[in-house]
């Protein structure tokens, strides 16, 4: 095959010309136009304080409330996952009792808002000022009790554990009928089959699903600031309220979720790689193999044997 600009000789006589996309040029010219004129017009405008973000990118206070943020996201995921896991496995079960009462917890968290169960935690002394569990001569205090912080885990990590529920049980689902007979056969109990067998496999449709929640739990730990838990955009309120520096303390915070997000998102990407092995002849591609196929603007060229004359 000889090869000339833009078009393809085979040896059979045949000419192949790459097929142009003038449209996917044109559309690419004009995003990048228009980020270049946001950026441009972020970076003029003095009122987003430049200046005073990068002052208080590494402030003690965000990074501090930047640890907090990030424990407060992995202890309400645990919560939410363990629990979501057993309120999968009793909607699963044979028991219309024990079936009726977690799609009574799944539809009641649910159906509830994320802050208004913040706020109720945060104000059962109000309720219950004292708490007993049915225990005789066991009495605590709830005020002294529910602190703040204890509030913001059972809120977000209880009302986690009704969406992973519904992801985990998606997962045991996608699972073949097969894979318990098979163990039934083998002599593995009900909850050995689900433990060794069906959670495992279920994993690659529950990690990716997964990860988009732990990232959804790193941004609604902002809630909690409507209680003073000083995670990082309560920190970020209690620096412009001194300097009344609002819009830069906003940014400062804003750049730092983006910058977790992002690992948090690489992170979930190998982790669905991992998990793919054993299902996918070919792995998702990597990061670089997307940005090359993003910039690619011309498909590969195919040269067909000529038809039998």
């Amino acid at each position: 095959m000889t090869v000339r600009k833009n078009v393809a000789v085979a040896a059979d006589g045949y000419v192949v010309v790459q097929h142009r996309h003038p449209a996917r040029w044109v559309a690419a010219l004009l995003v990048a136009a228009l980020f270049g004129l946001l950026l441009y017009s972020m970076a003029t405008n003095p009122r987003f304080g430049w200046d005073q973000v990068a002052l208080y990118f590494r402030d003690t206070t965000i990074i501090d409330g930047i640890g907090i943020t990030l424990g407060l996201t992995a202890v309400c995921m645990v919560v939410g996952a363990a629990l979501g896991v057993v309120l999968a496995v009793m909607r699963l079960s044979v028991n219309p009792l024990v079936r009726a009462a977690a799609s009574g917890y799944v539809g009641f968290f649910r159906g509830t808002p994320v802050l208004v169960q913040l706020l109720f935690w945060f104000n059962l002394a109000a309720l219950y000022p004292d708490i007993t569990f049915g225990i005789p001569g066991l009495h605590l205090d709830a005020n002294s009790l529910i602190t703040p912080m204890l509030a913001a885990v059972l809120g977000l990590g209880l009302n986690e554990a009704a969406y992973m529920s519904e992801i985990v049980r998606a997962g045991i689902v996608s699972v073949d009928d097969g894979q318990s007979e098979a163990s039934a056969a083998l002599g593995l109990t009900r909850m050995q089959t689900m433990l060794k067998v069906t959670l495992p496999q279920a994993m690659r449709v529950i990690i990716p699903p997964t990860g988009n929640e732990v990232i959804g739990m790193l941004k609604t730990t902002s809630l909690v600031s409507v209680i003073a838990v000083p995670e990082l955009l309560y920190s970020s309120q209690i620096i412009y309220s001194k300097n009344f520096q609002v819009i830069p303390l906003l940014l400062v915070a804003s750049i730092w979720y983006i910058i977790i997000t992002t690992i948090f998102g690489m992170g979930q990407y190998y982790l669905e790689r991992h998990f793919a092995r054993g299902s996918h002849r070919n792995l998702p591609p990597s990061t670089l193999a997307k940005v090359l196929i993003l910039l690619r603007t011309h498909a590969p060229l195919a040269v067909r044997k000529a038809p039998m004359q």
